[in-house]
């Protein structure tokens, strides 16, 4: 999977159709608040998509699916894993996406590399997390066990793919291997939906791993 300044079509369909995994979706909300000229492509996309759903002929319904519907609804009781919780994150500095959510501690990632927990967006092991990188560091050479969507709020970093700046958005999956380095003079503060962790290359990677996790 190729880098991208912007979500791939398919992850821009999911979104605008609510199908997109809400760790995901966190991120190319985020992406959509600092880069708002990519909603024109989305509400294209949604239009387009009604337009079709309008040619196509409606399908009978079963016998009785109302009334089973119905049933369903009267039977259903809450859930508390779906209970809504208050927004504790009111931090302005941030896009507004994020500012709904519940933030863990800064915690130490490698020399300059920090990250912190955005709690309550997730789907298995998929999270998000906010990733803030030292002017002149690295993060780690690694790849991935599944996909990381990442989004660039301040700062700048650099691959071998180019230069990402503020809005730009990266998609990775276990066929990229990079190593992102911040080239601003300021640190680089990026959001992330990272499925499971980050993968170290090498034998010096299977010893640091332990000691390196996002």
């Amino acid at each position: 999977m190729s880098a991208r300044r912007h979500p791939s079509e398919e992850r821009l369909l999911a979104f605008e159709a609510g199908t997109l995994s809400a760790p995901e979706a966190v991120v190319v909300a985020t992406h959509l608040a600092l880069q708002p000229q990519t909603r024109a492509w989305t509400h294209l996309a949604r239009a387009v998509g009604g337009a079709v759903l309008e040619e196509q002929e409606p399908s009978p319904l079963k016998a009785g699916a109302l009334e089973s519907i119905l049933a369903r609804l009267d039977d259903a009781e809450p859930r508390p894993d779906l209970a809504v919780t208050r927004p504790r994150n009111t931090d302005t500095s941030l896009p507004a996406p994020l500012r709904g959510f519940e933030l863990g501690p800064w915690r130490w990632a490698g020399p300059g590399v920090h990250v912190r927990n955005v709690l309550g967006p997730r789907d298995g092991d998929c999270r998000v997390i906010l990733l803030r990188i030292a002017s002149g560091q690295s993060a780690p050479r690694h790849t991935h066990n599944g996909v990381e969507l990442t989004c660039v709020i301040e700062g700048a970093y650099a691959t071998q793919d180019g230069v990402f700046e503020p809005g730009d958005f990266e998609e990775a999956d276990p066929s990229v291997l990079h190593q992102p380095r911040v080239v601003s003079d300021t640190p680089c503060l990026c959001v992330a939906a990272l499925d499971g962790q980050i993968v170290l290359p090498g034998r010096l990677g299977k010893i640091l791993a332990p000691f390196v996790r996002l």
